[in-house]
């Protein structure tokens, strides 16, 4: 889809300095733009390449001032990189805004759905499903039964989402991503077998959650496994039946999270770490990546380590930690003088 440099500092409320017709199809990085490309320019060490780049737009601060000849239109705004933002999501929405039922696809009789749907190749929908309006679902997805989707929400490809499960508005879920599948219970025999407990919950996710690619969220036993408003997951996350995760929190990647334990409102947990069943994480914790989190934290509690503890100690302890072998051979040589 092509846009013009009109159209463009149209939607940025910029100024335009060259050709108004000139046409951009794609955004690139500055050193590699070319004709059909825009571009942008915020960092002043970034200057040079301006004057040989090839890019047909590019977007300047209004204080910008030209040192040699520019073959490029410029769109002067007050601030290019917020600007190059907010475009790039104005990209995305056009780029993603699909509508309409592909062939060899499958909805239940008894589905409903909302106006400018759009379910993907290969995608099924189970029965009594209520989906909202402009609601976009990537082919190979599957919907189970009982299943509820908010409006502007958006499946990519390979998702599985089991039933009862409810899905708020504006929400994004990537490729790969299983959500309420059965929480791993199971109850000791005498004879050492296991029972599988019947996992009979959902999994509730509220408004402008993001759920990265491959990530698990199980169903919970009894009642619901909750992911609330504004949570940001990344890839390859485990979250186990019962767990509840407040607002507006974020977890990177490979962290997994045992059942029935509660995490409050904007924690911040790193990537890989491990986090025990049954406890409860207050609001505004930050946990370094590769903890393991055995017991509950407090509001405001900044850890690190396996088990973790405070961060400052643990910085602290690091030095004595990596010097071991030297303190130990310092007290053999004090012992064999004394």
């Amino acid at each position: 889809m092509n846009f013009s440099a009109e159209q463009i500092a149209g939607i940025l409320e910029g100024q335009i300095e060259g050709n108004a017709q000139v046409e951009v199809s794609n955004i690139a990085k500055i050193e590699e733009a070319t004709p059909k490309d825009l571009t942008f320019l915020a960092n002043p060490r970034y200057a040079n390449f301006i004057y040989s780049s090839q890019a047909g737009i590019v977007i300047v601060n209004h204080d910008f001032i030209a040192e040699k000849e520019i073959s490029a239109t410029l769109i002067r705004v007050a601030d290019a990189y917020k600007a190059f933002s907010k475009l790039l999501e104005f990209y995305n929405k056009v780029k993603l805004m699909k509508s309409g039922i592909d062939q060899n696809t499958f909805i239940h009789a008894d589905a409903t759905y909302g106006q400018d749907f759009y379910l993907g190749h290969f995608s099924s929908i189970g029965k009594h499903v209520n989906i909202g309006h402009n609601v976009k679902i990537y082919p190979n997805c599957t919907i189970g039964d009982n299943v509820i989707i908010g409006d502007n929400t958006i499946i990519f490809s390979g998702v599985r989402i089991y039933s009862e499960t409810v899905i708020g508005t504006q929400c994004v879920i990537h490729g790969g991503t299983i959500i309420g599948s059965d929480g791993f219970g199971f109850a000791p025999s005498e004879d050492g077998t296991y029972n599988k407990v019947p996992q009979i919950g959902n999994v509730i996710i509220e408004d402008h959650v993001e759920i990265g690619a491959c990530t698990t969220i199980d169903r919970a036993t009894l009642g619901s496994t909750i992911i609330r408003k504004g949570v940001k997951l990344d890839n390859q996350i485990q979250v186990a039946h019962n767990v509840e995760i407040g607002e507006n929190t974020v977890i990177a990647s490979q962290t997994g999270i045992a059942g029935s334990t509660k995490i409050g409102k904007n924690c911040l947990i790193g990537g890989q770490v491990g986090i025990v069943g049954h406890i409860t994480i207050g609001n505004n914790v930050k946990i370094q990546a590769q903890s393991g989190i055995g017991k509950s934290l407090k509001d405001g509690e900044v850890v690190q380590g396996s088990p973790a503890f405070n961060y400052s100690d643990f910085s602290k302890s690091f030095i004595y930690f990596k010097n071991l072998p030297k303190l130990a051979s310092d007290i053999e040589n004090i012992k064999k003088r004394l």
